[in-house]
């Protein structure tokens, strides 16, 4: 999707992303707040909450747990490295107008499962895989959309930006980090880890 895009939100998680950028937009058209929306894909990194796919997994692989996997992992997202997005974020900062809203993406497209694959074959580099240690299919989130994809074509000719970190870097980058920084996953509560957020009780 390009940033003409209409907004068709299909989860109340996703509303309520689609309704900030609405408030936004009407505060700078009413008020003439100095704003300006950006979407971005999918980040990964160092840091990241372990409830999402990437440090989730890396958790499960060094934990000896399986790898969950949503809809036998068909669902599709673009992956953007965290320090690529925050650098094109102050380019929209320094050089983006007012009122306009960016996509800011990759343009690197994986099946959730690829990433699965991915991640074992790096983590093969840095620890023994164990027995429990596999890909298991689970059932898919309500609401969920089988691809997000953006074009980033405005961002990267109006603000000569784009990505630097090829994902197969980006992601042993991000693996060695979790590794050693586990004391990152003690900070934490066990449950955030291991449960979904979010679910309807």
């Amino acid at each position: 999707s390009s940033e003409k895009f209409p907004y068709i939100p299909s989860s109340p998680y996703s509303a309520s992303k689609a309704s900030s950028d609405h408030l936004v937009s009407a505060y700078v058209r009413t008020f003439k707040i100095d704003a300006i929306i950006s979407n971005c894909s999918n980040n990964y990194g160092p840091r990241q909450f372990p409830e999402k796919l990437i440090p989730k997994m890396i958790y499960n692989i060094i934990n000896n747990k399986a790898l969950p996997v949503y809809a036998k992992g068909k669902n599709s997202r673009e992956w953007i490295y965290v320090k690529d997005h925050c650098e094109a974020l102050y380019k929209t900062l320094i050089k983006g107008k007012v009122g306009s809203t960016y996509n800011i993406g990759s343009g690197k497209n994986l099946y959730n499962i690829e990433i699965s694959k991915n991640l074992l074959n790096v983590a093969k580099k840095y620890v023994k895989i164990q027995a429990k240690t596999k890909i298991v299919f689970v059932k898919d989130r309500p609401g969920h959309d089988v691809r997000y994809a953006l074009n980033s074509n405005k961002v990267i000719k109006q603000l000569k930006w784009k990505p630097k970190t090829n994902f197969k870097d980006g992601l042993k980058k991000t693996f060695d980090w979790y590794l050693n920084n586990q004391n990152y996953f003690s900070s934490l509560n066990k449950k955030d880890i291991s449960k979904r957020l979010g679910l309807k009780k």
